[in-house]
């Protein structure tokens, strides 16, 4: 079996980015322009995405929505409550892809990171990003960033639509999707039930110790640029 790394697949919070600027820039900007998606009624992913708050709030919490305010009022309460779901997500993407096509907000990502892709990719490592947000809002900070557009050195983008990312079966997705042994896949990420899960099926895993990440995993790094 080759072992030699030939794919880095990357989370962003906490990883490439601060999560702080999830949690004190892009949550609360969604949830102070939520009325922003009425403007947006038209387009279709807005209309499935609704579709999918009302299907869940009936199935989960036995709520019954037949209204715009109503639907606002759910995902008001499931961005509070960080829900890890994708109707919620594919409209936070929408809110935010206006946010920074204006310059209202930039993507955050650590000083290190831009350096690393440029030399992984020198290197001819295919690189991806595997995160909870939608696909729309990951390339956006990527593209968007505070040291300009990044989104140039990713190959491929996962969220939840693949599956959880605490869940070895969503790995095995990855794996068979990109064509490569499990053992050719490096995952980054900062949280331990993710690499438990990546590493469960065949993974090689590094931890980032960004901030006040706290050491639990036998590989660890606080920069890209040690890896």
């Amino acid at each position: 079996m080759d072992k030699q790394i030939k794919y880095i697949l990357t989370d962003i919070e906490g990883t490439t980015s601060s999560i702080h600027f999830v949690y004190d820039v892009l949550f609360p900007y969604f949830k102070e322009n939520l009325k922003q998606l009425t403007q947006h009624a038209q387009l279709n992913e807005v209309k499935q995405a609704f579709a999918e708050v009302m299907e869940i709030a009936s199935q989960e919490d036995g709520h019954n929505i037949t209204t715009t305010e109503e639907a606002l009022a759910c995902l008001l309460k499931w961005a509070n409550e960080d829900r890890k779901l994708t109707p919620l997500k594919t409209l936070q993407g929408i809110i935010w892809k206006s946010a920074y096509e204006s310059g209202a907000i930039q993507g955050h990502v650590y000083d290190d990171v831009p350096t690393a892709l440029n030399q992984w990719r020198a290197r001819g490592l295919k690189i991806g990003v595997f995160s909870s947000g939608s696909i729309a809002a990951q390339k956006l900070l990527f593209r968007y960033s505070t040291f300009g557009d990044l989104s140039i050195h990713f190959s491929n983008h996962f969220d939840t639509t693949t599956g959880s990312k605490r869940e070895e079966k969503t790995y095995e997705h990855i794996v068979q999707f990109l064509g490569l042994e499990a053992p050719q896949i490096l995952f980054l990420s900062d949280t331990v039930e993710e690499l438990e899960a990546a590493k469960n099926a065949g993974l090689q895993t590094i931890q980032l110790l960004r901030e006040k990440t706290v050491a639990h995993w036998p590989n660890t790094v606080s920069q890209f640029l040690e890896i």
